[in-house]
């Protein structure tokens, strides 16, 4: 069975820091792309980043970019969103998930929600200005 697991959320004020994490069982880690996800109260879920294990492949979204960094340590089938810099508008729950994805498949579509199949539940992230 895939399971994800999302952790690491917390009040923080502007400009502060938080690393999420989502551990991953039940799949062999080395073959599956994960996305990190949000969803801010009344907004539709949009994607933040993702990362395909097998080659390091990752994307980010604008809003994030030069700010998030997302990693991987596949030996703890963990994935990491470091956020720093962070700003009221990151707000949110924040939603891990996983598809099976060839490395060379990858591509900015693939941070759409309709690329996944398996989805933790969520993180809360408040940013407090």
């Amino acid at each position: 069975e895939v399971q994800l697991q999302a952790s690491g959320g917390g009040l923080v004020q502007a400009g502060g820091s938080l690393r999420l994490s989502c551990a991953a069982s039940g799949f062999t880690f080395d073959y599956y792309a994960i996305g990190w996800f949000r969803q801010a109260p009344g907004k539709e879920r949009e994607g933040v980043s993702c990362i395909n294990s097998s080659d390091g492949t990752t994307y980010y979204a604008d809003s994030v970019k030069g700010r998030f960094t997302i990693s991987s340590d596949n030996a703890k089938n963990t994935v990491y969103l470091q956020m720093n810099s962070l700003k009221p508008e990151d707000t949110a729950v924040y939603y891990c998930a996983a598809v099976s994805l060839p490395a060379h498949t990858m591509s900015i579509s693939t941070l759409k929600t309709s690329a996944y199949d398996y989805w933790g539940q969520g993180t809360q992230v408040t940013v407090s200005s």
